[in-house]
């Protein structure tokens, strides 16, 4: 089993951008000594609690600060770009950490109508163009000049960037597959879909240049504590988080005594209930446990982990203790 890491730079109440973006360095640097495969960040825009607008920006400083684990994005919203500028920024981004590189891509439109416009400069693009867009991207991934345009993503260099495409659907895992590029499951968006897409994926998979063999990973919130009563005080903070998110609130993680204080509603606890689905919470045994459990069910032997808990040293903690139990 390899173990693998998605942060999204969220921000506790009480805390600031600049603490954010320092906990998801400290993160990496720890996750690495304890073994973690690869580091991703998340692209966020117009959310008061989510720090992570530039993932390319942050790569570079994690990579700075890491000496081995592979650093990623999961993932750029390549609708919103150009795959030629996102192609340049990659290979440089190769160039000065060679072999260590991720490029994860999404379809995700990136938040509200108004949102996306403000990404593409008040130009409306089309979300169905993103297949056109991933095989482009591929080919200035490759040192290869675009058929109609001619022109070539520089810098040239003599690894590749390892492509990933993320997806919550089967026309995600489709893509994935008939592109030949590897392949990432958001079972913490979306539990549902995920067995058939990942069947999809493996069964329908097409060699590329690139991949010859079909790879994925399935990424799942995790909380991890000593105790199950402890696992789930802390949980409980990620869930509140969850609430506000899908409101599209307050995106800031609440305190420990907020979360403590809140008397949900039945129709809020329903939410709970139903976004538990979504994750993993427990001892170090009961962890270990139902991530094998997930990655039988996925045929996969990589889980990528994500927790947005409140406190930074419990979030430590958690982390640890799933290293420690897989070691």
């Amino acid at each position: 089993m390899q173990l693998s890491v998605l942060d999204q730079s969220v921000i506790s109440k009480g805390k600031n951008a600049g603490q954010a973006f320092g906990h998801t360095v400290q993160l990496a640097r720890i996750t690495e000594e304890l073994g973690f495969k690869r580091f991703w960040v998340a692209e966020h825009h117009n959310t008061n609690g989510m720090a992570g607008t530039s993932p390319e920006i942050l790569i570079s400083h994690i990579a700075s600060n890491t000496r081995k684990i592979r650093v990623g994005s999961g993932g750029v919203l390549l609708p919103q770009y150009s795959p030629y500028k996102i192609a340049e920024n990659f290979k440089v981004l190769e160039s000065l950490f060679p072999n260590r590189i991720d490029l994860g891509i999404g379809r995700a439109p990136g938040g509200s109508p108004s949102t996306r416009l403000a990404l593409t400069d008040g130009m409306k693009k089309s979300l169905n163009e993103f297949p056109r867009q991933v095989k482009n991207l591929q080919l200035y991934l490759q040192n290869h000049p675009h058929p109609e345009q001619g022109v070539t993503a520089y810098p040239l260099i003599d690894t590749v960037v390892d492509l990933w495409m993320m997806g919550v659907t089967q026309r995600g895992a489709r893509l994935a597959a008939e592109c030949g590029t590897a392949f990432t499951y958001g079972h913490f968006i979306s539990p549902d879909n995920g067995i058939e897409a990942a069947k999809h994926y493996l069964t329908h998979f097409q060699p590329s240049d690139q991949l010859p063999v079909p790879q994925m990973n399935v990424c799942v919130f995790v909380v991890c504590a000593p105790t199950q009563e402890r696992a789930e005080e802390i949980a409980l903070t990620q869930d509140l988080w969850l609430l506000e998110v899908e409101r599209g609130t307050d995106t800031r993680i609440p305190s420990y005594a907020e979360a403590n204080n809140r008397v949900l509603t039945a129709e809020e606890k329903s939410i709970v209930k139903k976004n538990r689905k979504r994750m993993i919470i427990g001892t170090p045994e009961k962890v270990r446990d139902d991530l094998l459990t997930l990655s039988e069910m996925y045929q996969t032997d990589e889980l990528m982990i994500i927790t947005n808990i409140y406190d930074f040293q419990d979030k430590i903690e958690s982390y640890s203790l799933i290293a420690q139990v897989f070691q």
